[in-house]
């Protein structure tokens, strides 16, 4: 086993195992190892999207989740509650492992932060603890604003009315 140290944005630790195995699934969390996610990040995979959705397309879906993983300092300076559409969660990225019981498992979560960095390094530890219907929101600001604006809001409030 070697132990592998270093800085990123911080120091971290960790204790690394020679792989020799297949795919390592831990049934009672219906998870699986880091390696075993990369392995399934194929040109299939990316090439059909499956990684990703729109801001317009999560606020289609019902039950949907935006899970916001901005700093605290970043939410106080731009909420996004979009309370018509949709449940949002806000959990910083440091707190997503002491918090995950919060997270739906059943439901389709986005995960949200300024620049894309963040959310897919918790989309990528999400899936590997068995969020199957994680992705990463695509567009940033601009989409999520584009979608905000009274015509999007109007449009969807109204397609609701009819549905019901």
């Amino acid at each position: 086993m070697a132990k592998v140290t270093g800085t990123f944005y911080g120091d971290f630790s960790c204790e690394r195992k020679e792989r020799k195995q297949a795919m390592t699934i831990r049934p009672e969390h219906g998870s699986c190892s880091f390696d075993d996610f990369l392995r399934e990040l194929t040109f299939d995979f990316f090439g059909s999207g499956q990684h990703k959705v729109t801001a317009g397309k999560l606020l289609l879906l019902p039950n949907a989740v935006l899970l916001d993983v901005r700093s605290v300092e970043e939410v106080q300076t731009l909420v996004l509650p979009f309370s018509n559409d949709l449940t949002t969660l806000h959990i910083p990225t440091n707190e997503i492992p002491d918090r995950l019981g919060e997270i739906p498992k059943d439901r389709p979560v986005a995960v949200f932060c300024s620049a894309g960095i963040r959310s897919a390094i918790v989309y990528a530890y999400l899936r590997t603890m068995g969020f199957e219907q994680a992705r990463v929101l695509v567009g940033g600001y601009p989409d999520l604003t584009e979608q905000a604006k009274p015509g999007e809001v109007w449009k969807r409030l109204n397609a609701r009315r009819k549905g019901s």
